[in-house]
């Protein structure tokens, strides 16, 4: 389980296709403190660290989730947004994130608002995700505050400490980023549902 508190970019250094599966080689300043089959969130993504050499860790990506994410997209030298998995004890600053990305989701706005961010992504709704008006969110990894929910696309406003620590400085018109909706809300829309 994660927290969506980003700790530190990551540095796609190399790529290398494997049958169905991507391998990507990160530089990162948690290397030295990562461990082999820990679970590390890459822009939301939960995969596992399968090797490590001196600042560099590897990790690998299956077809499904390359499927479904927007890891297949990275390209080198782009930042990923990296978080460890949280502690029993540790304070949950953000909100529950479990790196189980639901679907992706396109960046039609992005605006400087004067001293922050807002951003506006657009996704299918034909996968009945829903968000809520100050309900939680997590855009490749980053736990956020929805603003502006409307029936496929919603807002998010950053501030600048997030938009200098995590990949959100890269997003341009048409960037693909990956969404986990919030799994109390997805359980309460579940239930719903089935009627239960």
């Amino acid at each position: 389980m994660f927290t969506g508190i980003i700790e530190t970019l990551g540095t796609v250094k190399q790529l290398s296709t494997i049958k169905d599966n991507l391998d990507i080689t990160i530089e990162s300043t948690i290397t030295n403190q990562l461990k082999i089959d820990q679970s590390v969130s890459h822009n939301g993504v939960c995969l596992t660290v399968v090797e490590i050499n001196d600042n560099q860790y590897k990790v690998t990506a299956i077809k499904e989730t390359l499927d479904k994410t927007n890891i297949g997209d990275l390209q080198i030298d782009d930042f990923v947004n990296i978080e460890r998995a949280m502690k029993l004890g540790d304070r949950l600053d953000g909100h529950i994130v479990q790196g189980h990305v639901d679907q992706t989701a396109t960046c039609i706005e992005a605006k400087d608002t004067n001293g922050s961010w807002l951003y506006t992504f657009e996704y299918d709704p034909k996968l009945n995700n829903i968000t809520i008006e100050k309900g939680s969110i997590t855009v490749n990894g980053v736990s956020l505050t929805v603003v502006n929910s409307q029936k496929n696309s919603f807002s998010v406003a950053i501030i600048p400490y997030t938009y200098e620590h995590t990949n959100f400085k890269q997003f341009k018109i048409g960037t693909k980023i990956n969404l986990e909706f919030d799994v109390i809300g997805k359980y309460v829309k579940r239930l719903n549902d089935l009627n239960v």
